[in-house]
């Protein structure tokens, strides 16, 4: 794709890429997401019940039963947020989110499956894990009180942070 591009074109793509990206229907869009969202014609709407939502599901990966505080974990830099006790909550884990995965008490996830690094870190540390939910990350918030249930696959709102 880049053959004989010189090093200044490598550079400006390498630069371009680390923003991130947005691949929709076989296609690879290098632009914010408001801006290929408006592209492509799209709006984005929650149908979610603001507030009204006390618990959600999931997949019990690791089970356990834990109380602690939501920190949304979505990129490298949230990292650090993490503290001893904290429930993490992402879309999905990767391996660089290991230091924060080691901090937690528990994980929650909205994607994965039985196999995905969530479930297999979890199992590894032997922390209560749920993955799957579809919206943890759009229903809890930084700072919300939770109970995570994997011996059932729930996660309850104890207390919304204000």
């Amino acid at each position: 794709m880049f053959s004989g591009a010189s090093v200044e074109e490598l550079r400006i793509e390498a630069e371009r890429n680390k923003k991130g990206y947005i691949w929709f229907d076989g296609v690879i869009y290098n632009a914010p997401k408001e801006v290929v969202l408006s592209k492509l014609g799209i709006e984005l709407k929650s149908d979610l019940p603001e507030g009204k939502i006390k618990s959600i599901t999931g997949e019990i990966a690791c089970r356990g039963k834990v109380n602690g505080k939501v920190k949304i974990l979505l990129t490298n830099k949230d990292i650090g947020k993490i503290e001893d006790g904290d429930i993490l909550v992402s879309p999905m884990t990767r391996p660089d989110f290991l230091p924060a995965m080691k901090r937690a008490d528990a994980f929650v996830t909205d994607e994965g499956g039985i196999t995905c690094h969530a479930a297999i870190v979890s199992r590894e540390l032997k922390k209560p894990c749920i993955i799957g939910t579809k919206i943890a990350t759009q229903v809890l918030k930084d700072g919300d009180l939770v109970e995570v249930d994997a011996e059932r696959g729930v996660v309850r709102i104890v207390e919304k942070a204000k």
